[in-house]
């Protein structure tokens, strides 16, 4: 289980609390205005941004003060972190062991991965040879072969087209459901959150709530949600 406990995050005149619970292998979409904090937040939770006060918790171990190498989580941003000098099979290999020293075992595994996201046979492909939609899969496979408990997705998507997200997102909550892991995923589209997301999370006005059920929110927004869907 994931706990922000009593957790204040500041930064000049940004601020942000969150003080609740992510259930081990839930799926949770953070939603919100630009700007309230979404991907802070996950920022903090991954370890690349320390809240002021409180606590992050993982199964009841602090981990508030842990680098992010030794969390267990792996992330995934909207510019996916591809090296444009790598082919496919090494960028996913980073996932395994940053200095690309893999074993025959660890090709395997990687080429799995690959197998796994719809990229059979494109392993040797450097990121410019990929299209936008193939990139995001490369990025995908890297998080798959980290095997983390916990996965953290910063809208890698946003800048794929209706059809190609949708497809994406239910790649994602194929390996989700594979895999146990427990996912957390930053969206300005209430449809993704309906789409891949029984609970959502709304963070606005300064404030992460508790995760609520998705459908229940979106059919009867407070305030806040209602200002930012513009209803």
């Amino acid at each position: 289980m994931l706990t922000l406990e009593a957790i204040e995050i500041r930064q000049g005149d940004f601020h942000l609390s969150a003080d609740l619970s992510v259930a081990d292998g839930a799926r949770v979409a953070l939603i919100g205005p630009s700007g309230a904090g979404k991907s802070t937040l996950l920022s903090v939770i991954a370890g690349f941004f320390p809240p002021v006060s409180g606590r992050v918790l993982w199964d009841g171990q602090d981990i508030t003060n842990l680098p992010p190498a030794q969390r267990k989580c792996g992330i995934l941003f909207q510019d996916n972190n591809l090296f444009p000098h790598f082919t496919a099979k090494r960028n996913v290999g980073l996932g395994i062991r940053p200095d690309l020293r893999l074993s025959a075992e660890d090709h395997q595994e990687v080429a799995r991965a690959l197998d796994r996201v719809g990229l059979t046979g494109l392993g040797d492909r450097k990121p410019a040879q990929l299209s936008g939609g193939q990139q995001v899969r490369v990025a995908l496979a890297r998080v798959l072969v980290q095997r983390k408990p916990l996965v953290l997705l910063d809208e890698p998507f946003a800048a794929l087209g209706p059809a190609l997200k949708a497809e994406m997102l239910d790649l994602v909550q194929a390996l989700m459901t594979e895999t146990g892991a427990t996912l957390l995923m930053v969206s300005h589209d209430p449809l993704d959150a309906q789409r891949i997301a029984p609970e959502t999370i709304l963070v606005a006005d300064g404030r992460a709530s508790a995760p609520c059920d998705t459908k229940t929110l979106l059919a009867t927004p407070p305030e806040a949600l209602r200002r930012y869907l513009g209803t």
